[in-house]
């Protein structure tokens, strides 16, 4: 299993859910996820590094490098390179992260849902 950056958590009421969001902290996380999960062509069910910032034109080089570095990190994301001249580099969500599928498509469901209603979200 993947090495955490996270501390442990006492396991007070809502602990668990303290450590998904831990997990899924970050700007871009949810919607990492979201690609992978909704976009990745499948069987590959992998996704480059530009098609990210395709897909999240909004997301700086290094925030994104970062954003990955971390769900890597946390065992959600495997990152393979290959011996290519340019390096070609794939992302692909681990077991443990194709776990969080329902939270993520849950998120999207509830934003579809509600947060156009949001007012700061509109304007």
């Amino acid at each position: 299993m993947a090495r955490t950056r996270h501390r442990s958590l006492d396991c007070s009421p809502g602990c668990a859910v303290e450590a998904t969001l831990q997990l899924i902290d970050g700007k871009w996380k949810g919607v990492i996820l979201y690609h992978l999960l909704a976009e990745a062509p499948e069987p590959e069910g992998a996704l480059r590094f530009n098609a990210f910032r395709r897909r999240m034109p909004n997301v700086t080089q290094r925030m994104l490098t970062n954003q990955l570095r971390e769900l890597e990190s946390d065992g959600l994301v495997h990152r393979t390179v290959y011996a290519e001249v340019p390096p070609r580099v794939e992302y692909r969500l681990t077991e443990r992260g194709r776990s969080l599928e329902p939270v993520i498509r849950a998120l999207k469901a509830w934003g579809d849902a509600h947060a156009a209603m949001a007012p700061e979200v509109a304007a």
